[in-house]
């Protein structure tokens, strides 16, 4: 008898050294962690800003996107002066030269006999006719680039204003050395001229996530869109050690996680911004997403900076929880490549505002992740 219960104590022992060893192991992950952030936060540069919170009210419904003011016309070109115009005379001998210039004086007195018989003035009455003429059908296709009838873009259009708070939710699926799913999160958030875009990722189940990783941007409002102060990115893959890797964004430069300094181009955005930037872009300019256009711009990943340029392709069909969506493909030229910088492919949606419906993230063919909204775009209070 005494026997037959140390056999069945055996294997009871062992599960609980077993769950004893596993809860060591999960609190010193935890002590790691907590003195990592502490660290971290004694190092200002390192530090995360501090996140604003929103309270979301609202779902977004599918809507046609608002008809919008056009942008006030580009500044006209600056004349050029004739010097310029005649550098391509310069190589001609001096003898040519003054030959051109010789019969330019002499046109200049034969006006002067002729002023004696002057032309009477029945030219004029037209002239007023043909100048009115020519004023509103210059003025008439001008509406159509805003994708709006002539009539509402001239008195309905409203001034474009940045869109309150807003947070996206995606399901997670892909394949990271297996299939994996999981859940993911966009959050746009305003704060007068400051805003704050994070990308928030869950492989596996939220309790006990394999990877979690955390995107976010910080930075000013702009005419020309969103301009990042700072990119911040914290990744924790389970029974590693977390990595954290931070960009700041200087006025002529953008000071990488490895401590270089590379060239910043107007219109720099970093890997959370980009989305955002391109709803904005969409937004103020819906001409451009069409299929068979291209928008680019410079983007500041962890790796480099450089120009990257998308395709439109054509319209599909997103399928997310709430119903299909309408929505644009958008693929960078860019080509993954195992071990390089993540490229996204984007389907951006004009019945939700030109919000992603969909973001596929690849690194390589063997590994990316698929996210499709899995409800309807969150809205903040006034």
């Amino acid at each position: 008898m005494a026997h037959a219960l140390s056999a069945l104590s055996t294997p009871r022992r062992r599960i609980a050294l077993a769950a004893l060893a596993l809860a060591v192991l999960a609190v010193h992950g935890w002590l790691t962690d907590e003195l990592a952030d502490r660290m971290a936060s004694l190092d200002p540069a390192q530090a995360m800003p501090i996140r604003i919170e929103v309270a979301y009210v609202r779902e977004l419904e599918l809507a046609p996107p608002p008809a919008l003011a056009p942008a006030p016309p580009p500044a006209p070109p600056k004349p050029q002066r004739r010097p310029r115009a005649a550098k391509p005379a310069a190589s001609a001998p001096v003898a040519t030269q003054l030959a051109q210039a010789a019969p330019e004086p002499a046109p200049e007195p034969e006006p002067v006999p002729t002023p004696t018989p002057p032309p009477p003035p029945p030219p004029p009455e037209p002239a007023p006719q043909l100048a009115a003429a020519p004023e509103p059908v210059a003025s008439a296709p001008a509406p159509v680039l805003t994708a709006a009838p002539p009539s509402a873009a001239a008195s309905g259009a409203l001034p474009f204003e940045w869109p309150a708070s807003t947070r996206l939710s995606y399901k997670l699926s892909g394949n990271v050395r297996g299939e994996v799913h999981g859940d993911a999160q966009v959050e746009w958030v305003r704060q007068g001229d400051r805003y704050q875009v994070h990308l928030d990722l869950t492989v596996g189940i939220p309790v006990a996530p394999m990877i979690t990783r955390r995107m976010s941007s910080d930075g000013d409002l702009t005419e020309l869109g969103l301009a990042p102060r700072r990119y911040d990115e914290d990744t924790k893959v389970m029974f590693a050690n977390r990595r954290r890797l931070t960009m700041l964004f200087e006025p002529d430069a953008v000071l990488m996680p490895n401590g270089e300094r590379r060239p910043r181009f107007p219109g720099t955005q970093d890997t959370a911004s980009q989305f955002v930037q391109l709803s904005w872009i969409f937004t103020t300019r819906p001409e451009l997403l069409r299929t068979g256009n291209t928008v680019d711009f410079a983007l500041a990943l962890p790796r480099s900076v450089d120009r990257w340029v998308y395709d439109v392709l054509e319209e599909e069909s997103v399928a997310t929880a709430f119903g299909p969506v309408n929505a644009f493909h958008l693929k960078p030229r860019r080509v993954s490549r195992p071990g390089g910088e993540l490229v996204a492919e984007v389907w951006f949606a004009p019945q939700l505002r030109y919000l992603p419906a969909r973001i596929r993230i690849e690194q390589d063919r063997e590994t990316f992740i698929d996210l499709v909204l899995s409800r309807r775009p969150e809205l903040a209070g006034p």
